[in-house]
């Protein structure tokens, strides 16, 4: 009896760079701590100009993080075509966040 993917998984994807995941997972984290930021500001009546730029500084990260993983798998796709071996991660997660 094979085991199917829990319902709603989506596909499975093949495992992420290590570098790549680290980064991901510190922006989300940055990003966590800036949202518990926001609603610490919020509760204690903080101005809005305050809460507002804190608040686009955790939508930033969270874009990041989001440019981050699209760019981690753009870049497996890149790196078995032969035209494009030569790319680094940087340069991918570059030209990527050009067209955002």
């Amino acid at each position: 009896m094979s085991e199917q993917p829990e319902q709603g998984a989506g596909p499975v994807r093949r495992s992420m760079d290590p570098v790549a995941q680290k980064e991901i997972t510190s922006r989300l984290r940055r990003a966590r701590g800036q949202v518990e930021g926001v609603i610490a500001m919020i509760e204690s009546g903080r101005s809005c100009r305050e809460v507002a730029t804190q608040l686009a500084a955790a939508s930033k990260a969270l874009d990041r993080a989001g440019y981050k993983l699209v760019a981690a798998s753009l870049a497996e796709c890149l790196l078995t075509d032969e035209a494009d071996r030569d790319m680094t991660p940087e340069e991918i997660e570059k030209l990527f966040i050009s067209l955002a």
